[in-house]
């Protein structure tokens, strides 16, 4: 029987690899409860790593997204919207699915794309691997949700605001950048943090669809499955799994109330808009 101590040596990077820790995993038995914890906790890496890279991108291609659905001209409002239409009216469980068949077709020799003097080969082989390929649905999906806030944040800019930026003789980027993007974050913020909480816990689908897990290397999900597999007890796993992302929500909303503490810093402390966690159930 495994200490606890060889249980967070053997198990608490096991989720990058084999050469990260044990070769194989727990069976039968042999698991104790520090194996499900430590091995949970390793697996938290990668729903980490989605939610951070998810976000951090997703965020810059909303605002363009949502800037573009905002737009008068149609060459940018109807892309943009039909986008967001997509992503927003199918189910992300189906978009991993999709995704990951369409990356399979994709030339397994790369693709060639001539630039005249050159011949460059794109290597596609990663866009079937949870780490670039379900990154990517999860980039997607975020873009188009934080998006459509976003133009609701848009069309809630204060005229005053405006028309004060008009006086001072701001145009084109410089008003955007001082005075129309700070309000829109300003107003879409806190649903914009529930909005990054949900893709956090939609981390968990990833494994769960066509993404494969290779070596045995998956998120926390993944491994509280296979224990619930090797036990036949939910009761451990599960609560764990639940332990750690009710953390990583508290985790959440601390530093995205610091944000939006920073973006209502001019405003009365009575006017402030404060975060509250509201989970979407259907999505």
């Amino acid at each position: 029987m495994r200490t606890c101590a060889e249980s967070f040596e053997g198990y608490i990077l096991r989720s990058l690899g084999r050469d990260w820790g044990e070769r194989l995993l727990p069976r039968g038995l042999d698991i104790t409860l520090c194996d499900q914890i430590f091995l949970i906790a390793s697996g938290m890496i990668w729903n980490v790593y989605f939610a951070v890279f998810s976000i951090s991108i997703g965020f810059f291609l909303a605002t363009a997204v949502a800037v573009a659905r905002f737009s008068e001209n149609p060459w940018l409002n109807r892309p943009a919207g039909a986008f967001i239409f997509f992503f927003r009216g199918s189910p992300l469980f189906i978009q991993f699915f999709f995704f990951y068949s369409a990356f399979v077709l994709l030339p397994r020799g790369g693709i060639d794309i001539p630039l005249g003097f050159v011949t460059l080969n794109v290597d596609t082989s990663p866009l079937t691997t949870a780490a670039v390929g379900g990154l990517i649905v999860l980039i997607l999906n975020t873009t188009a949700y934080s998006a459509e806030l976003f133009v609701g944040a848009l069309r809630s800019v204060p005229k005053g605001d405006l028309e004060a930026a008009d006086a001072y003789g701001m145009a084109g980027f410089t008003r955007f950048r001082r005075v129309v993007w700070p309000n829109m974050l300003r107003l879409a913020w806190p649903s914009y943090t529930n909005e990054a909480i949900f893709l956090t816990h939609s981390t968990t689908l990833v494994f769960l669809s066509a993404f494969p897990a290779r070596q045995q290397s998956g998120e926390a999900f993944y491994y509280a499955r296979y224990f619930v597999d090797q036990t036949f007890n939910p009761f451990v796993a599960y609560p764990i799994v639940a332990a750690y992302f009710i953390a990583l929500t508290l985790a959440i909303i601390g530093v995205f109330g610091l944000v939006n503490a920073r973006l209502n810093r001019h405003l009365p402390r009575e006017k402030r808009a404060r975060i509250r966690f509201r989970p979407q159930y259907l999505r």
